[in-house]
């Protein structure tokens, strides 16, 4: 109930202070598992997919975020799930798996923080490791703009906050070793970085103009 509340009042509020447009949500497959990654820029990132996109979605969130007063609460309500940075979170996979297997859609920001500058940083392999073992197909979404709303004046302007979402694919693997795993992140991301302007493609700029000069890509077919 809470999650739905949630929804209804952010969903509401992007409507009345940012100009809030979505493209590409003829993109996202109506039912079965789903692994949503993004480029992260602000707190609000997380509600805001939740209100935009036509799928519930359960989220990783860092452990630290549960045991700050009020938003501990509140994405504990939310339905969102504890990660432990910087280690193996065997834990928090086994949860992830277990709600891709059950055929709902898990949301992640493989960046594992907020990014200051607005562009992209290197991101973990967790989400790419999820993947593969639930064999569930991911769903690329970039966000511009939620990084205008950190002034406490920001709603004056009314910014125009922009999510594309990308076509569903499965992570290319590379069976050479060692690599594979950083293969797949590199490959899950620069999908992201695709749909993002230029200046905001960060550590992935390279990678996804090498992409759109044709590198091959494995296409998820359902």
């Amino acid at each position: 109930m809470f999650y739905n509340f949630a929804n209804l009042a952010v969903g509401l509020l992007l409507r009345l202070l940012t100009r809030c447009r979505v493209e590409g949500i003829e993109h996202i497959p109506p039912s079965g598992p789903l692994l949503i990654v993004a480029n992260h820029l602000n707190l609000v990132d997380p509600p805001m997919l939740g209100a935009l996109l036509p799928r519930r979605i359960v989220f990783m969130a860092k452990e630290e975020l549960f045991g700050v007063p009020i938003i501990g609460r509140v994405i504990t309500w939310y339905g969102a799930f504890a990660v432990k940075r910087g280690s193996a979170d065997r834990q928090a996979l086994r949860t992830a798996v277990a709600v891709l297997q059950n055929g709902n859609a898990v949301g992640m920001f493989p960046e594992g923080t907020r990014s200051k500058s607005g562009r992209m940083a290197a991101a973990h392999p967790g989400a790419a490791l999820l993947a593969i073992l639930a064999s569930a197909p991911i769903l690329p979404v970039a966000i511009t703009g939620t990084d205008r709303l950190r002034s406490w004046h920001w709603f004056l302007a009314r910014p125009t906050i922009t999510v594309r979402i990308g076509q569903p694919f499965r992570p290319e693997r590379d069976r050479s070793g060692k690599g594979s795993l950083e293969g797949s992140t590199r490959s899950m991301m620069t999908r992201v970085a695709l749909l993002l302007p230029e200046d905001r493609r960060g550590y992935y700029s390279e990678a996804a103009s090498q992409m759109e000069k044709g590198a091959s890509l494995v296409d998820y077919q359902g």
